[in-house]
């Protein structure tokens, strides 16, 4: 339920926020509530991806990218996450959402959101999403376009382009295991 709340307040008041540029950072001032704990009463390692979303709402919203997109019948949607924890966030602390975008490739966009609490990056939560259509995947390059163009990727940084191809090699390992038991089924 507080995730509900959270992005209805990202919706109400991204205007207030001012705009950013394709490529600005999205700062979110944000507490660790009681529905944001485990067991070990910090933070939930699954939470860190939802709060992440939150940030690419409000990037995706104050830079106009998400409004153009929807409107041409594009919905954003996650392809692979990854989450680095170097220390924990406690019951009630506030921390600072950083949100941006890191760049592009021909089909993928890459999003990097960082929690960071008295200047240390607690966590880093990286992800590759995409823009789909009724057709399809909409490459990167025709988004930016839409929003104006002019905008060009910034050189991706070596491990980003390096866990993206490890996420390439266990999507298709996954897709051969698929294959693999299909046939399997069919042989019966």
């Amino acid at each position: 339920m507080m995730m509900l709340w959270r992005s209805l307040w990202i919706w109400l008041s991204f205007r207030w926020r001012g705009r950013l540029a394709v490529l600005d950072t999205s700062r979110l001032a944000l507490r660790v509530w009681p529905g944001d704990l485990d067991m070990n009463l910090h933070m939930n390692n699954g939470r860190y991806f939802s709060v992440a979303d939150l940030g690419r709402l409000d990037l995706g919203l104050r830079s106009g990218v998400w409004w153009k997109a929807l409107r041409r019948g594009w919905r954003p949607v996650a392809g692979d996450s990854d989450a680095r924890f170097s220390s924990s966030l406690q019951p009630f602390q506030t921390y600072e959402l950083q949100s941006r975008l890191l760049g592009w490739d021909q089909k993928w966009t890459y999003g990097e959101h960082r929690f960071v609490r008295d200047g240390r990056v607690c966590a880093l939560v990286l992800v590759r999403y995409l823009f789909v259509s009724s057709k399809g995947p909409v490459p990167p390059a025709k988004i930016m376009e839409a929003c104006g163009g002019g905008e060009q990727t910034p050189t991706l940084p070596e491990w980003v382009l390096r866990w993206s191809e490890n996420q390439d090699r266990i999507s298709a390992m996954l897709k051969a295991e698929h294959a693999a038991a299909a046939a399997g089924n069919d042989a019966v």
